[in-house]
């Protein structure tokens, strides 16, 4: 299983005949851009395309009034005069004789895409549209929109496939009335925020495009996860999320595509404010929102002084600035060094780039020949791997394993010189281009050495920043060097520390609503902050973690450095603990994490406390509101002048 693309050229048909300004932007470029952006990329030919086809009277009538579609249908044969006066009739909408043509495709490609991914043809896709939908009504067009695609795919996905619980995210700028008035007279759905609220299946936030990493992620994905764990009573119904920015209407907003690359911006407290009104009105509907005061309890909740947020942050930046090294030693051929007595010879790091030239260089890398390996030191009969997953056989040169196995005495053995070898050959392979993400085994005795090795290899093979997220008892090599190229975050610590900003520990939270607050809230911040391009995830001894847990964070994870990270697991791990991270390297789904639950207040308190610690130095933390906000229901804005004084 792939992704599929799905799209249609007939959809460029459709365009505006006459003089007007505010629909002139809706144009077949609109489309066409896009589709040559993913070429340019190389990313169609990695998707399994799929033609669009027309959606039927009846798949339209399922959010849509018989009167409407025929009154559409009606547009192929009227005159420009003709389709001008219609369209007059509607707000933001120009109607064009191809137009029902084109608004059967958008919605059918829509359909398409949800047969193929129930049905298991591929795992995921994106179907390229025109005209759009999300402001279509049951019985009117709106802002250039004709058909309702994704609510059309939504019932359709209830009523052929038998769907329960469906999860919309409509980002634009402009809010989808459509989709929320299409669904609201449900009785499994609700209002949204602002309205009064019945059930708390929809949401809607105003954002500012510098704040959306380290803002949205602990609401918008917490509410996913508990919708997925049927968090709520309701039996069945349709999650709507809603984001757009404040400034709707502003000729700026195109910004907003810029907010990813600008992951270390602090958000504007107009955004925090708007994300605490919906936190506040969702919490009677969702368990993971339900703490009840419980943060305040533990540690009286503050609302940090710092002043509003104008507008748009004028500058992207990063977390954290790298320090210059010295010049590579790496030969042009692509050959290691050579190897001395006493150990590998580690190669002097190549200059890290300035953090204004990360920005500028592109995010999508070339296709690897294979994306997941296994590297194990025996072959285990039970284990079952996805069919495109390999299990790698080779191994990386005897004399050069036992170099950078010298300074380890618990590397001497046979075994864990054996699973040394498999594992560089791995990594070489992914520092190479060839594998984008592999398992990699050690014996339990050897691990905090094998992946000692690792990060050392890493950095000296062309990793100019590496995500550690070491769980268990594995401690931060003693001989790794301070220069901020390596990020080390231990979860299974005895205690909540912070050591440095590059050196971060905190105990494994006791329930699962505090491991997900602990991922959301603390790793991916820092993870984003740093922008690494390359993640190791090793499970040491004791980690304490189950397989769908694991699968959750290594998932969370292949977000960054283009997917490339490798996770290290004990040699007497389960094999169904390594099927799982490798059906979740190769983009499956990561398995239920079964019932939900909130965080303990300890868990609470280790967060909240290492928050603290770091805020002054990485940005995404630099607002406490954000996690405050999100684990306590007390916490509210507070205003002394401008911010701060008596409570709201």
């Amino acid at each position: 299983m792939g992704t599929a693309l799905v799209y249609h050229e007939d959809m460029t048909a459709t365009r505006l005949l006459w003089d007007d300004p505010e629909c002139e932007i809706e144009r077949p470029e609109r489309l066409t851009a896009a589709l040559d952006r993913l070429r340019q990329r190389g990313l169609e030919q990695r998707c399994l395309r799929l033609s669009a086809r027309e959606a039927s009277k009846e798949e339209l009538g399922l959010v849509h009034s018989p009167e409407y579609v025929s009154l559409v249908r009606k547009t192929q044969v009227l005159g420009e005069e003709e389709l001008q006066a219609l369209s007059g009739q509607f707000d933001a909408i120009y109607f064009h004789p191809s137009t029902f043509h084109c608004a059967r495709l958008a919605a059918g490609a829509g359909l398409q895409l949800v047969d193929a991914v129930l049905t298991g043809a591929v795992q995921n896709g994106l179907a390229l549209v025109r005209p759009p939908g999300h402001h279509s009504q049951r019985a009117a067009a709106n802002g250039f929109c004709v058909f309702n695609n994704v609510a059309i795919a939504a019932a359709y996905a209830k009523q052929k496939h038998g769907l329960h619980r469906i999860l919309i995210v409509d980002w634009d700028v402009h809010h989808g009335q459509g989709i929320q008035y299409l669904f609201e007279d449900d009785p499994s759905s609700g209002c949204s925020l602002g309205c009064p609220a019945r059930s708390g299946w929809e949401m809607l936030t105003t954002w500012l495009p510098s704040c959306t990493c380290c803002s949205h992620w602990p609401l918008s994905l917490t509410l996913s996860w508990c919708w997925s764990q049927q968090d709520l009573t309701q039996p069945s119904g349709t999650l709507r999320g809603k984001c757009r920015p404040r400034q709707s209407a502003s000729p700026i907003s195109h910004i907003c595509c810029r907010c990813w690359p600008a992951a270390g911006s602090a958000p504007c407290w107009s955004a925090l404010e708007s994300i605490q009104s919906a936190r506040a009105a969702q919490a009677p509907y969702w368990k993971s929102l339900q703490l009840q005061g419980q943060c305040g309890q533990v540690l009286g909740c503050r609302i940090p002084p710092q002043a509003p947020c104008s507008g748009y942050d004028s500058e992207l930046s990063l977390d954290v600035t790298p320090v210059p090294t010295s010049p590579s030693t790496h030969s042009p051929e692509g050959r290691p060094p050579p190897l001395l007595p006493g150990g590998p010879m580690c190669k002097a790091a190549v200059p890290a780039p300035a953090p204004s030239s990360l920005l500028d260089q592109p995010c999508l890398c070339p296709a690897p020949s294979v994306r997941t390996t296994v590297a194990l030191t025996a072959p285990d009969i039970t284990l079952v791997l996805p069919p495109d997953v390999i299990q790698q056989e080779g191994s990386a040169l005897r004399e050069e394993t036992e170099a950078w196995a010298r300074p380890h005495e618990s590397l001497a053995r046979e075994e864990a010189l054996t699973a040394l070898g498999k594992l560089l050959y791995l990594l070489d392979g992914m520092l190479d281009g060839q594998v984008n993400s592999g398992i990699a085994a050690t014996p339990a005795s050897a691990a905090a050495a094998t992946l000692d090795v690792a990060i050392q290899r890493g950095l000296s093979h062309g990793a100019q920043r590496l995500l550690c997220v070491a769980l268990g008892q594995l401690d931060r090599p003693p001989d790794l060097a301070h220069d901020g190229r390596t990020l080390w975050l231990n979860i299974g610590g005895k205690e909540a520390a912070a050591l440095s900003m590059f050196h971060v520990s905190t105990p494994l939270p006791v329930m699962t609503g505090g491991f997900l607050s602990c991922i959301l809230g603390l790793v991916l911040p820092l993870a984003y902050g740093f922008q690494p391009d390359l993640v190791l995830v090793a499970l040491g001894p004791g980690h304490g973690l189950q397989g769908p847990h694991a699968a959750l964070l290594a998932a969370m994870l292949r977000g960054l450095a283009g997917g490339r990270v490798l996770a290290l697991l004990e040699e007497d791990s389960t094999p169904q603990l390594a099927g799982i991270l490798a059906r979740v390297l190769r983009g499956e789904a990561p398995p239920s994490l079964g019932p939900s639950s909130v965080a303990s207040p300890e868990d609470v308190q280790a967060l909240m406390y290492l928050r603290g610690q770091l805020e002054p130095q990485w940005k995404m933390l630099q607002v406490r509101l954000i996690a405050e906000a999100w684990l306590c229901p007390g916490a509210r804005l507070c205003r002394r002048g401008r911010w701060g004084g008596q409570g709201k």
